[in-house]
């Protein structure tokens, strides 16, 4: 079966994460899948020539507005994947808003996420409900065992005793709706009172502008450290070495961030909005903060007599650990395609190469 696949792949974005690792999956299962980044198309025309010129038989798209409108009025059957910005931001915006929706109602099937995901697609596109199915992210980590943490601190500017350190990790490429500057005043206060307590973020330069922000703020910043992009398997390391996994993020889809630090038995706390409170379950299996040092709700009180980063560390992460790795089965994107894009692509067939599915189907 030959399938497009448009998505935003921009480097360094969980959409383009997410796009590899479906594309990657539909091939293991036999077929030809043609990825495509949707921003390097202007027209539905472009596209037209696209599925004739590949011999495509059908298609799917990873976020609504990028890559569902380029899909419409092809006559070969397409299904989306939300992305997480369509929702969460482009939704907002009344021309896209009345895009997205036509998308939906040409579309086959709409996948979301999560559940709290699939209430907003279902309260904005009310006749687009039958379509829309939840299907989790699935993750596998694999930390570099001959990573050497003392070394990493090192190499940050941290020259302290590793026992005796509690080293927070954020994880993003350097852009502006990562917020990575977000908790930095607070850990740099915090710092000054406990010079144990760092900061470390971790992520490419994705920005350039914005990238020069984050560098001078942080240069001025006591406590707070910025590292640039690793492997993947360093990644893991560092995340498996760290006090806790922090997600400052405006929006989220679903956090790979978030994913991975439940995997690796690592204590997270993020950001309280919708994305994030989907995955991460306040005081059982992660905790939730909606401002840097706000009395009850704010980030440094929730974090200072924190249980979840205790030295056991068992409070929160028996119950993450449980969230990951209930029996579904495989329980992947690719694992509901072959029951929403008709015969099109009904001979694909689920994925056994994503562990630990965040839901049930």
């Amino acid at each position: 079966m030959r399938l497009l696949f448009l998505a935003g792949l921009r480097p360094h974005t969980g959409n383009a994460v997410t796009a590899q690792r479906v594309r990657d999956h539909l091939e293991a299962a036999g077929h030809v899948c043609i990825l495509k980044d949707a921003l390097d198309f202007e027209s539905s025309s472009e596209i037209t020539n696209l599925i004739t010129a590949e011999n495509v038989e059908a298609a799917l798209a990873l976020h609504l507005y990028r890559g569902g409108r380029l899909l419409q009025g092809h006559q070969i059957p397409f299904g989306v994947i939300f992305g997480g910005t369509d929702l969460n931001e482009d939704v907002n915006q009344g021309e896209k808003h009345t895009v997205m929706g036509k998308v939906l109602e040409e579309a086959r099937f709409a996948v979301a996420f999560t559940e709290s995901m699939k209430d907003v697609a279902q309260r904005q596109w009310p006749h687009a409900k039958s379509k829309i199915y939840v299907q989790s992210q699935g993750i596998t980590t694999a930390p570099n065992p001959a990573f050497n943490w003392n070394t990493f601190l090192q190499c940050s500017g941290i020259n302290q005793s590793a026992d005796n350190l509690r080293v927070f990790l954020l994880i993003c490429g350097l852009r502006q709706v990562k917020d990575p500057l977000y908790l930095v005043d607070a850990f740099s206060e915090w710092h000054q009172e406990e010079p144990s307590v760092y900061l470390v973020i971790v992520g490419p330069e994705v920005d350039p502008v914005f990238t020069r922000e984050v560098k001078a703020k942080v240069r001025r910043a006591a406590g707070v450290r910025l590292m640039g992009e690793m492997s993947r398997e360093d990644l893991h390391a560092v995340m498996k070495n760290c006090f806790a996994v922090v997600n400052s993020s405006v929006s989220e889809g679903m956090s790979a961030a978030i994913l991975e630090a439940m995997d690796l038995e690592v204590p997270v706390l993020a950001r309280n909005i919708p994305g994030n409170a989907a995955v991460v379950r306040h005081e059982a299996t992660g905790l939730l903060f909606s401002d840097p040092q706000g009395q009850e709700r704010g980030f440094v009180p929730k974090a200072l007599p924190c249980p979840a980063v205790s030295s056991s560390g068992s409070t929160f992460l028996t119950p993450a650990l449980a969230a990951l790795s209930r029996p579904a089965g495989t329980c992947a994107v690719s694992h509901l395609l072959p029951r929403r894009v008709d015969p099109a692509v009904a001979r694909v067939v689920r994925s056994e190469h994503i562990s630990r599915p965040l839901t049930t189907c």
